[in-house]
């Protein structure tokens, strides 16, 4: 199927299974609402097979349903299933001390947090005093070291926030004591490589033709306001969690486009992924995907995927809720969905995620970073149309 969309360049193009159409239409109304330039990807599973196959944007442009994009913290739900997979081996336990692995964490009063209240974002170490250089960013070891000595911001396992750009750095760092390989060489090995998934922590230079750069949107008057509130903050748990009180403060539209990000994949936000990866990801995690048996065996998901962290945000100020790792999106944006559903969003919009009880999986990518961060409000309704289908099929 491919649709031009009121007269542009922009054009719908893929598939999508009996009984889906629902969401081809939501998909096509929303873009025609959109901007001539929008690019965006779609794809769904239901029960391990494709049903939902979708893109838009200017095919002359080299956009198709293999052209990748920075996902952000949607990288962080790739990390977190290494974790998941790592404590169903018996390799990590989750309520060991984080030190049994690290000792060198034990510095500043951080000796008792357990793995477990690290994954749950609640060990207060959002950043580091006077921020992240450029090129600690792009390394997550580099980051580890810095805070391994780190002083938390609150008292550990008293509260939560969104540990939004260090949290991969530091179960990385427990995965990689643990293992003596790093989370992303343990992610290729496991995961990307034997279901051949558009999804990289650490993109090969080979595939970087097939990137889009991320694109900045102008934020409207009212965003606008917020975030130069958020900047006049210096000090905040927010601008500490996101690096903008260091001398060079980062700039989050940009990341994904340095070619350092893209190639080390941080594990907080350094992924780039199609659509169809985040989505046969999450359908490889929860069951069995062209032959291959479940990546996640029940329990394990039930675990990673049951709410630690339900509430108030210190970091973000809204409120959140996290499983292990994960976020768990019924709770927060999408209620309709199964108990114990995990995934996580990105911030120029992406989502992608889980629902286990329903068999349904996942995945949406944009180019044009949406404001104000996470999943972009499209999303709602087409989750919801995916939703409605999974369980009229």
């Amino acid at each position: 199927m491919t649709q031009e969309i009121h007269g542009t360049a922009v054009k719908i193009h893929g598939t999508v299974a009996d009984g889906f159409e629902g969401v081809r239409e939501e998909f096509t109304a929303f873009v025609a609402s959109e901007r001539p330039d929008y690019e965006g990807q779609l794809c769904v599973y239901l029960r391990g097979r494709r049903v939902v196959d979708l893109w838009a944007g200017d095919s002359a442009d080299g956009v198709g349903a293999d052209s990748l994009y920075g996902v952000y913290s949607c990288t962080k739900g790739a990390a977190h299933l290494v974790v998941a997979l790592l404590v169903q081996d018996g390799t990590l336990e989750l309520d060991r001390r984080v030190t049994y692995y690290w000792p060198e964490f034990a510095a500043e009063g951080k000796g008792a947090v357990t793995l477990r209240e690290l994954l749950a974002h609640r060990v207060g170490v959002v950043g580091a005093d006077g921020g992240f250089s450029a090129r600690e960013l792009a390394d997550d070891r580099l980051m580890a070291e810095r805070l391994a000595d780190q002083r938390p911001f609150w008292r550990p396992g008293t509260a939560f926030g969104y540990h939004a750009m260090v949290i991969g750095a530091l179960t990385g760092e427990v995965v990689r004591r643990a293992t003596g390989r790093t989370l992303q060489e343990v992610f290729e090995e496991r995961v990307r490589a034997p279901y051949g998934l558009d999804f990289h922590l650490g993109l090969p230079q080979a595939l970087e033709p097939r990137f889009r750069a991320v694109q900045p949107m102008a934020p409207t008057a009212k965003q606008r306001a917020l975030l130069d509130a958020v900047a006049r903050g210096r000090h905040t748990l927010a601008s500490i969690a996101f690096n903008g009180h260091a001398a060079e403060p980062t700039d989050i539209e940009a990341l994904p486009n340095g070619r350092a990000v893209r190639a080390k994949g941080p594990a907080s936000y350094g992924g780039v992924a199609a659509a169809r990866g985040l989505a046969g990801m999450y359908a490889a995690a929860i069951g069995e995907v062209d032959g291959k048996a479940p990546l996640l065996k029940e329990d394990t998901v039930a675990e990673f995927g049951q709410p630690h962290s339900v509430g108030y945000d210190l970091v973000t100020r809204t409120h959140s809720a996290y499983g292990l790792g994960f976020q768990a999106p019924s709770e927060i944006a999408y209620p309709f969905l199964g108990a114990g559903a995990f995934g996580h969003s990105g911030a120029a919009g992406a989502q992608a995620f889980a629902d286990p009880r329903n068999g349904l999986a996942y995945g949406y990518t944009r180019r044009r970073f949406a404001y104000p961060g996470g999943a972009a409000p499209e999303n709602e309704r087409f989750v919801a149309a995916a939703h409605r289908a999974a369980l009229e099929t």
